[in-house]
C-alpha cells in the first residue's frame, strides 16, 4: 500500500510538468470499480480464509466481548463518529447533513478484517487479545454494512427513520446471511465427508466461495457474515472430520495463497485510488481532522464495554489501548465511500468529495501509520502489570 500510495503521488507531481501522464493514469484508476470488485468480489474469499483458521472455541470462549463489539460498539462508534463529522464540517463550512455524517459513521466504525488479520500476524499482539480482535473484526463488518443500508435508505428518501423497517433489515441481512451460511457450510461439509481426493476438496471449497457469496447477494443478505460463518464451519468442522491430513496441508495452502494474492491487490488499489479522488488542500486538512474523530469514536466505543465486561473476566489494563489502536480500517471502508452516489433524485450530494477525503485518510492513516506502529507499542505496554502496580522498567 505505501508502495503503490507512493508511485501515484510521483504520478501527481509528474503530473505538474506532463498533465496528459496524471490524467491518463487517473483516468485508468477510475475505471476500475473498487466498491464492485472488492464487495462483490474478493471480500467473500478473504473473509473466508480469515475464517478458515479461526479455532471456534477460542471464538466462544469470548463470545460476549466479541458480540459487544460487533453490535453495541458499532453503533456506538457510528452516532459518535456522525455527530462530530457533522460538527466539524459544520466548523469548516460545508452544509452537511446529519445523516450523510452518520452514514460516514457507519462505513468507517468496523475494523477491517483483511487489514487486521494481516497486521496482527506480525505484531507480536497478546493471543486472548489477538483472537478478541480478530473475532470483533470478522463480524462487525456485516453489522456496519447493515446501518450504512439503512442510512443509505433514508438518504434517498426510499425510506423515512422506520424502527421497525431498520429491525426487519438487520433480521433479513444479518441473521438470515448467517443462516444461509451455515447451510451452505453445512451442504458442503458433507460433500467433503463423501469424498477423499483434495484436488476435488479444494475445489469445493472455492466453490462454496463463489456461488455462495453471489447467492446471498442475490438475496440481498450480507454475504460477509454468510462467507464468516462458512469458513468458521469448514475450517473447524470439516478440518476435525471430514478432511485428510493430505487434504488439510492443501486447502490450507491454497487459501493462504489466495488469501496473500488478494490481499497485495486489495492494499494496492488502495494506494492507487488517491489518483480518482477529488484532494484540494482543505479536503486533506478535513481528512486529517476525522483521524482523532475516529479514534475517539473507537475510544468511547470500546471503553465502557471492556469496562463491564471486566465484571465477567480478567482483561489485561492495556486491552483499551490496543483494541483501540489495533482497530484498523480498510478496503470496506473505501468501497462503502466510493458508492456513495454523487447525485439522488437531480440534487447533488455535497458532502461527497469530503466524506471520500475522510475515509481515505483515515485508512490511510489506520494502516500506515496505526499498523506499523502497533507491534512496538504492544511490546511497551506488556512492560505494564496486569494487574497492581507498575514495575519501574514502566
Amino acid at each position: 500500500m505505501a508502495l503503490s500510495l507512493g508511485a501515484s503521488l510521483v504520478l501527481v507531481l509528474i503530473g505538474l510538468a506532463v498533465p496528459a501522464l496524471e490524467r491518463g493514469a487517473a483516468d485508468f484508476v477510475r475505471r476500475i470499480d473498487l466498491n464492485e470488485a472488492f464487495l462483490q468480489g474478493m471480500l467473500g474469499f478473504l473473509l473466508f480464509a480469515g475464517a478458515l483458521h479461526i479455532r471456534l472455541d477460542e471464538l466462544a470462549s469470548r463470545k460476549w466481548t466479541i458480540l459487544t463489539l460487533a453490535t453495541v460498539g458499532v453503533v456506538v462508534s457510528t452516532v459518535a463518529v456522525g455527530l462530530m463529522a457533522w460538527g466539524l464540517l459544520h466548523a469548516v463550512g460545508i452544509p452537511a447533513r446529519l445523516v450523510y455524517c452518520l452514514m460516514f459513521g457507519a462505513l468507517i466504525s468496523p475494523t477491517d478484517p483483511i487489514a487486521v488479520m494481516a497486521i496482527l500476524k506480525s505484531a507480536g499482539v497478546p493471543k486472548d487479545t489477538e483472537i478478541k480482535i480478530a473475532g470483533e473484526s470478522l463480524f462487525n463488518d456485516g453489522v456496519a454494512v447493515v446501518a450504512f443500508l439503512g442510512l443509505f435508505e433514508i438518504a434517498t428518501g426510499t425510506v423515512g427513520f422506520d424502527p421497525v423497517h431498520l429491525t426487519k433489515l438487520f433480521l433479513w441481512e444479518a441473521v438470515g446471511g448467517a443462516l444461509v451460511g451455515f447451510a451452505l457450510g453445512w451442504i458442503t461439509y458433507r460433500m467433503l465427508r463423501s469424498v477423499d481426493h483434495y484436488q476435488v476438496e479444494v475445489l469445493l471449497s472455492l466453490a462454496l466461495v463463489a456461488g455462495g457469496y453471489a447467492l446471498v447477494n442475490r438475496l440481498h443478505m450480507s454475504g460477509p457474515i454468510a462467507m464468516v460463518i462458512a469458513g468458521l464451519l469448514i475450517g473447524n468442522l470439516g478440518r476435525a472430520y471430514a478432511m485428510s491430513q493430505t487434504t488439510i496441508e492443501h486447502v490450507d495452502t491454497f487459501w493462504e495463497l489466495l488469501d496473500e494474492i488478494l490481499n497485495a491487490v486489495l492494499f494496492v488499489l488502495i494506494g492507487v485510488e488517491v489518483l480518482a479522488l477529488a484532494f484540494t488542500g482543505k479536503l486533506l486538512l478535513i481528512g486529517l481532522a476525522a483521524v482523532p474523530v475516529v479514534l475517539l469514536a473507537r475510544l468511547v466505543s470500546v471503553a465502557p464495554p471492556i469496562a463491564l465486561l471486566r465484571k465477567r473476566g480478567r482483561f489485561p489494563r492495556y486491552t483499551i489501548r490496543v483494541l483501540t489502536w489495533g482497530g484498523l480500517r480498510g478496503g470496506i471502508s473505501v468501497a462503502l465511500a466510493l458508492s456513495i452516489p454523487r447525485a439522488v433524485k437531480g440534487e447533488p450530494v455535497a458532502e461527497r468529495d469530503a466524506l471520500l477525503a475522510m475515509t481515505y485518510v483515515v485508512v490511510v492513516f489506520s494502516v500506515l501509520v496505526q499498523g506499523l506502529t502497533l507491534g512496538p507499542l504492544v511490546k511497551r505496554w506488556m512492560r505494564f502489570r496486569p494487574h497492581g502496580p507498575r514495575t519501574p522498567a514502566a
